[in-house]
């Protein structure tokens, strides 16, 4: 009986989550949204922070990921 590889292929994109609340919320927001849509999501690496300015004000954190997931055939 032939034993199945562990070898896997896996993409990786780039997606950017917004929250008023913190960069945490915002890297969540992004993660529970993508993951609607792509399956089998592996790791998530934060590769931006930036915030939205307006009045002085800080008024929206952003987090940009670089997701990984599985690719399937």
């Amino acid at each position: 009986m032939a034993k199945k590889s562990g070898n896997a292929v896996y993409r990786v994109t780039d997606v950017i989550g917004t929250s008023s609340v913190s960069w945490e919320d915002a890297a969540r927001a992004a993660v529970r949204t993508a993951s609607k849509s792509l399956r089998d999501l592996r790791i998530a690496e934060v590769t931006k922070l930036d915030v939205k300015i307006e009045d002085g004000k800080l008024t929206q954190f952003r987090t940009r990921l670089s997701l990984s997931f599985k690719y399937g055939a």
